[in-house]
């Protein structure tokens, strides 16, 4: 009973929420568009599966994703851990004591990513309509890895306390840069990749872990500094998917330099 009663209250926030969403679309098919909108049966099981699932789901985060990132991230800054690991008192630390929290903060983002399900559908999507010019798996993979960097770096701003902005200024510098130098095919891909990494399974791990760091380290303030990890989180993938687009545009010109076939670039290859 403890925990059917909360789920049947997410359950039923959810539908509420998903409401006015289908009320919308059945007045604009009826209003606008005109008639009666098709397969009005599918559409009314489709959206109570939708609300269902949603409250599910958020039971699934309120019981196990949250606490389990919030337990991990307590476990990792402990006192008695840190100073078996670096050998100094807690007063003595500074931020490369907290090494196995960046090495779990970059596995966890990089694993948690591999299995979101919107990016799967996107690299699937994307290898599709390029004709398999970019590949699934490693779209996938620069992400992931993007995720990984930025999800670390962002533990690290944490436990020095340095500001957000110096990290996010600093980051879309560098987009900007790569930008104006990656092939213009795979830019608007690692821009929209920076969105779909932060979805149902990323984001609610990195949340849980940013506030369990920032209450676990002295003198960190959970509302001033545990959260940002989902902007490390956007950032990052695009600077790692233009950089995968350079180097994949990169090693066809060397094999080309090394044959002797080097031909004059296209007009109009890079994005500017």
């Amino acid at each position: 009973m403890d925990l059917i009663i909360p789920t049947l209250e997410f359950i039923l926030a959810s539908a509420a929420d998903v409401a006015p969403i289908a009320i919308f679309l059945f007045a604009f098919q009826k209003f606008v568009i005109g008639g009666r909108m098709p397969h009005v049966g599918q559409a009314i099981v489709g959206f109570l599966f939708v609300a269902v699932g949603l409250g599910l789901f958020l039971v699934g985060l309120e019981k196990s994703l949250f606490p389990l990132g919030a337990i991990l991230a307590e476990q990792l800054t402990d006192p008695t851990f840190l100073e078996e690991a670096s050998g100094h008192v807690q007063e003595a630390l500074v931020w490369q004591d907290y090494y196995w929290v960046y090495l779990f903060a970059a596995t966890i983002g990089f694993s948690t990513t591999l299995a979101e399900p919107a990016l799967l559908a996107v690299s699937i999507k994307a290898n599709l309509v390029s004709g398999g010019a970019i590949g699934a798996w490693g779209l996938r993979v620069a992400v992931a890895i993007g995720v990984g960097v930025g999800v670390a770096l962002g533990c690290y701003r944490i436990v020095t306390g340095l500001p957000l902005h110096w990290f996010i200024a600093g980051g879309y510098l560098v987009v900007i840069v790569q930008t104006a130098l990656a092939p213009k095919l795979i830019v608007p891909l690692a821009y929209d990749s920076g969105g779909v990494t932060t979805s149902t399974v990323t984001v609610p791990l990195i949340t849980a872990l940013g506030l369990g760091l920032a209450e676990g380290i002295p003198g960190r303030s959970p509302l001033l500094d545990g959260f940002g990890l989902v902007a490390f989180a956007s950032l990052f993938p695009i600077i790692s998917v233009l950089a995968y687009g350079q180097i994949a545009a990169y090693r066809p010109r060397e094999s080309e330099k090394k044959n002797g076939t080097t031909e004059a670039p296209e007009e109009g290859e890079h994005a500017l």
